[in-house]
């Protein structure tokens, strides 16, 4: 019969089992999603940003997204953050950040509220929606990063496990 660790214990302790793996690829792949819309908006490589209106060119990361929001129902609101020096610096410190802490393992608890965060302010812009009375890619993205903190997800094919063990996230412990 197999041990069960105690609550808590996993991370230290337990065997890496087959689900550990797709959590932390699971982890990898919203981080790449995060990550690479921030190198896209920076640089504008055609994807979804044209080369014209990359930050790097003077663009605004934020217009695209939130001008479009205008009829919606708290279009007034989101469309009016549209262009704001502090919105566009904001949006793409934290799609970096975000992506970035996914990417590598650490900072996975505060990447999933950050992330979910502006995730479902996302949400919020675009409603109503067009294609279901209110589930959306952004719902599910923001439940798979509360999963992602919850599974301690960075212990895996990340650093998680390390930085965790480190004198500053074990004094707060909300950085793992």
């Amino acid at each position: 019969m197999r041990a069960v660790p105690a609550p808590g214990a996993h991370a230290a302790t337990a065997a890496r089992r087959p689900v550990d793996y797709v959590w932390g690829v699971a982890r990898m792949a919203i981080g790449w999603i995060f990550l690479w819309a921030f190198v896209d908006k920076l640089l504008g490589l055609g994807f979804a940003t044209p080369e014209k209106k990359a930050w790097i060119n003077g663009g605004s990361p934020t217009t695209g997204f939130l001008k479009g929001t205008a009829e919606n129902t708290f279009g007034g609101f989101f469309s009016g953050l549209a262009g704001q020096g502090w919105a566009d610096w904001l949006f793409m410190i934290g799609l970096a950040g975000i992506g970035t802490a996914l990417i590598v393992g650490a900072g996975v608890r505060v990447a999933a509220i950050t992330g979910g965060l502006l995730l479902v302010l996302m949400w919020a812009a675009e409603l109503p929606l067009a294609n279901n009375p209110f589930m959306d890619e952004h719902v599910i993205y923001a439940v798979v990063l509360a999963g992602l903190a919850l599974a301690n997800a960075g212990d895996t094919l990340g650093i998680g496990r390390w930085w965790g063990g480190t004198a500053l996230v074990r004094r707060y412990p909300i950085l793992k």
